[in-house]
């Protein structure tokens, strides 16, 4: 059932505060409650005592309140925030109204980059870094231990990069931009060429040169990048640049509604993406096809992880009851490349075994994990891919939240604890 709106008359109506306590179902000192807490935005009444709200700003927490409380306390009531940016509609979705696996397949992704910022379409969009971006991050990054993973070097780069750039606090949309353009190249630039694994050295390209990503390419693996391979990628990128309010991004959100710079907001989203849920999810998939292709059938490995008592990786995807429409995609280029024919195999034993028990579709971390496998790529290269990617979403929110109320991401907590007062402790 459709929730009804408690807000009556036009969208611009403005209540006095009786009339909001009434609409919320809450005494107007808690109207008041709601203000100091950033909940709800308030004016004075001018040449007059007493304030007044946006009726349509009333209606809405009115109907969040309502859904809190239909949930049991910790129930985990879904957070809803209006964006313009990616709708997710059952087995498709859609970047600013645009089939995103159409515009990822039809253009780079420093053009579907540009498209999620602005709306409009930027043909042959580059992204270039100043030296000091680069210099800074590549710095701080070599500092690291060698067995840093991928998301914690692009964190200390990002962090790196915004201490290079005194512009960083200013949050016009012309400023982010501009950081946006130079901060993903620059993360990818901080990262360790991988050594190359041929003879024909001389024709290879340089690694700051090209696409991002061929740049990203030469960062992930030492073979040749053929023009197949290449087109899976930066298709992959572009595929994964947003997808709506993923736990990662929520975090960006958050920072941005405190009116963090883009830099630490980024930081925010690297910081969540790390976990076997999220980013992550791509190196175990990468690990189980590795296994299947060793013994040569899925059911053996596929009984293990089931007896182990964990979840199958790169099957299943809570926003889409088929196939992962990413992962469609990305299969269906794969397929061009002869090399991925045995990990695609395997990723098909993996479906189809799984599904004797339970009616789980491949999702793109599977369909990363038999691309980075096939290229000889390290379990940890769909990470990198997800996360680089996913920064383009990240700033495209985070303009978002710059044009909304600040410190709106505020949640009440809902206490459980002891009731006070309690005694102080001995």
């Amino acid at each position: 059932m459709r929730d009804q709106d408690p807000g009556p008359g036009r969208p611009d109506r403005r209540l006095s505060t009786k009339e909001a306590a009434e609409l919320l179902g809450v005494k107007p000192e808690t109207v008041y409650a709601y203000v100091s807490r950033g909940r709800l935005s308030s004016r004075r009444v001018s040449g007059g005592r007493g304030s007044t709200f946006d009726a349509e700003e009333v209606g809405a927490l009115a109907r969040r309140n309502r859904r809190e409380s239909a949930g049991s306390p910790g129930s985990g009531a879904d957070l809803s925030v209006r964006t313009r940016l990616t709708f997710i509609d059952t087995d498709r979705y859609y970047f600013r109204g645009v089939d995103a696996t159409e515009l990822a397949a039809r253009h780079s992704y420093e053009e579907v980059a540009e498209w999620l910022w602005t709306g409009r379409m930027h043909p042959g969009a580059a992204f270039t870094a100043p030296e000091p971006s680069v210099e800074a991050a590549r710095h701080a990054v070599a500092a690291l231990p060698e067995h840093t993973g991928p998301v914690d070097r692009l964190r200390v780069a990002a962090i790196a990069a915004s201490v290079a750039d005194p512009l960083r606090y200013d949050l016009s949309e012309e400023a982010v931009l501009g950081t946006a353009r130079i901060l993903i190249p620059t993360l990818v630039a901080a990262l360790p060429p991988k050594p190359l694994t041929y003879q024909d050295e001389d024709r290879e390209q340089h690694p700051d040169e090209g696409s991002l990503a061929r740049r990203l390419w030469r960062r992930l693996s030492g073979r040749p990048a053929e023009q197949a391979r290449l087109r899976v990628l930066d298709t992959a990128l572009g595929l994964l640049a947003d997808h709506d309010l993923a736990a990662s991004t929520l975090a960006v959100r958050v920072a941005a509604s405190a009116r963090a710079h883009a830099y630490a907001a980024v930081s925010a989203g690297l910081g969540v993406i790390e976990g076997p849920l999220h980013g992550a999810a791509s190196g175990l998939a990468h690990r189980l096809l590795l296994e299947v292709l060793d013994l040569g059938t899925a059911a053996p490995v596929i009984a293990e992880e089931l007896r182990a008592g964990r979840r199958i990786p790169g099957l299943g995807h809570r926003l889409y009851p088929g196939e992962d429409p990413r992962a469609r995609a990305l299969f269906a280029l794969l397929e061009d490349i002869p090399d991925a024919a045995p990990a695609l195999a395997a990723a098909r034993d993996i479906a189809a075994t799984t599904a004797r028990h339970a009616p789980l579709h491949a999702n793109v971390d599977l369909a990363l994990a038999v691309f980075t496998a096939s290229c000889g790529m390290e379990a940890s290269a769909g990470e990198t891919i997800f996360a680089v990617a996913r920064t383009a979403g990240w700033i495209a929110h985070t303009l978002e939240e710059y044009g909304e109320r600040p410190l709106r991401m505020r949640p009440s907590g809902h206490y459980v604890g002891p009731q006070p007062p309690r005694p102080l402790p001995t």
